[in-house]
This record gives structure tokens, sequence and C-alpha cells, in this order.
């Protein structure tokens, strides 16, 4: 566990295939697979180091941890386990994105193992008892990450640091063209319920049942400024003001610095939004995805 440092973030990448490929959340905001693209917050992770504190232990782990929780810098999302057979061309269970909801999720428990390589490549354990595997090894086009407890070189994992970005959190995308109404009808998005509440001092309810709430189509994270500068007193043009989404009560705030994913017709997202000169706002960390 010594690789994972509390609120910074990382890159995972597989040891064992000839071009670099890294652990990386898919556009569907649910799905985990592997990708070449390096620079980019769905390779991104950021760490999240849980204390339990009952003592009452629960699944392969019997103790009080620390354990390591990973949300994807991209969508907010955690990184877990399922039970669920992986897709075909793939060993094991499916891995997925989810969120955090109860004040503990075994799903997203999780521990880094010395895999005796050297000091920089590490097992993921997961709570359950199996351990995250790279796939594709030789075929390159079913590249995919899964759950197996057979432990080989596949689960070798190289734990690359990323530094915090000096300018601070990176621009938003800009508004996507305009397409003609019946063509935006045709090929627009499935639509979001979006929950959002400005932070008062710093601080928010954190029971999303008092929070405004509309509904929102599109990916666009330009666009969703628009619709919450409509809904709140708070100028989001100013260039110190975050956009986070919250996923599940207890996940990590995660500034919305990308496009929202493509699937989840009908899925709810949840917004806060950070001024600056708050507390929330300068424990924000921003990786810098393009630093070597």
């Amino acid at each position: 566990m010594d690789q994972f440092h509390d609120g910074h973030h990382v890159r995972l990448r597989s040891l064992v295939h000839r071009t670099r490929t890294y652990l990386h959340a898919a556009d569907d905001g649910e799905s985990v697979t592997l990708s070449q693209v390096r620079a980019s917050m769905n390779a991104a992770w950021a760490v999240h180091i849980y204390h339990r504190a009952d003592g009452d232990g629960e699944g392969f782990y019997d103790d009080d941890g620390p354990y390591l929780l990973l949300h994807s810098a991209a969508y907010g999302r955690y990184l877990g386990a399922t039970d669920v057979p992986a897709r075909r061309g793939h060993r094991g269970f499916r891995a997925e994105l989810r969120d955090y909801d109860q004040p503990e999720v075994g799903a997203i428990m999780w521990r880094a193992v010395r895999s005796g390589f050297v000091d920089d490549v590490v097992l993921l354990h997961h709570a359950g008892g199996r351990f995250l595997r790279a796939n594709g090894r030789y075929l390159p086009w079913n590249a995919g990450v899964s759950l197996d407890d057979d432990v080989n070189s596949m689960m070798h994992w190289v734990v690359e640091p990323i530094p915090a970005r000096e300018a601070g959190m990176p621009a938003i995308p800009g508004p996507p063209p305009t397409l003609a109404r019946f063509l935006s009808d045709m090929f627009m998005d499935p639509g979001r319920r979006i929950r959002y509440t400005p932070t008062l001092g710093g601080d928010y309810p954190e029971d999303s049942a008092g929070w405004g709430e509309f509904w929102f189509r599109g990916r666009s994270v330009f666009r969703l400024r628009d619709q919450l500068v409509m809904r709140t007193s708070i100028n989001l043009y100013y260039q110190n003001v975050a956009i986070c989404v919250r996923a599940g009560r207890y996940g990590r705030l995660t500034p919305l610095v990308v496009d929202l994913p493509h699937g989840g017709y009908g899925e709810t997202l949840e917004i806060v939004i950070l001024e600056d000169e708050t507390r929330a706002y300068d424990e924000l960390r921003h990786p810098d995805v393009d630093a070597e």
C-alpha cells in the first residue's frame, strides 16, 4: 500500500502487455477496460484510503484495514468487483465502476499486495479474495479487465504516480456543434436526472433529497454548466468555481472536467458546486495527466 497516498492520483499500467496499456474508465461510465491512451482523465484514478471502524470483518479480510478505494478522475465512480461472469474471451468475473452509496461497500474494497517483482508492481487483491487481471496479452483486440483467483503475471500492475497540476483545475470542453433540431433529437444521448446543490461557506447537505433537480439531455459538461447557471445565483463562468460529481452519498467529490458518460438512460448525477476560498475547494487536487 506504500505506493498509494490518500487524495493523490495514479495510473495503473499492465506489466505484461507489449504496448503500454492502462486501466481505463470507459466512456459508458460503467465498464472498466484497458487503453493505450495515457494522457487522459479516464486513465487517472484518485486514491481513497479507508479504515474500518467497527472491527467486524466481512468477506476475505477480518481486520480494520487500511483498504484501498480507487475512483475515476473522469466520472468519480469507484472501481468495483461483481459476481457476474466476465464477457466472452475474458477470464473470471466482471469489473465495473459503481457508486459508493453505503457507509461500507465491500465491492469497492481492495488491498495492494507486493508482487515480489519490483517495488512499483502490485497485485490488486479484492476483499472477496480475487485479483484484478488484465486480458488480451496475445489477442490485443480482446483487451479488457476482469477478476480471477488464479494468480499469474496478468495481475501485475505498475503504479505510476500522477503529479498535481500547478495551474489548478483544467478547462472544461467547449460546447458541441449545433445540429439541426431533427438531427439533434435523432442522435441525442439519453437523458439524466441532475440533482445539485451549491455550497454555503464550503458545506453542503449530504442528503440529496433536499437538493434541486432537473432533467438534462446530452453529454456536454459545458451545457450542463449553462443549465446550472440558470438555476443558481453563482457565477459559474468565474474560473475559481468547480462543478463536482458525487458518486454516491459517501463518494468523494470529483471535479467534472470531461463530458458526461454516454450510457445510462435515466441515471442520476449528483452535482456539488464549490466556490473558491472554501476549504472544500482548496482540498481539490487536479491530476496533471499530460506530465511525463
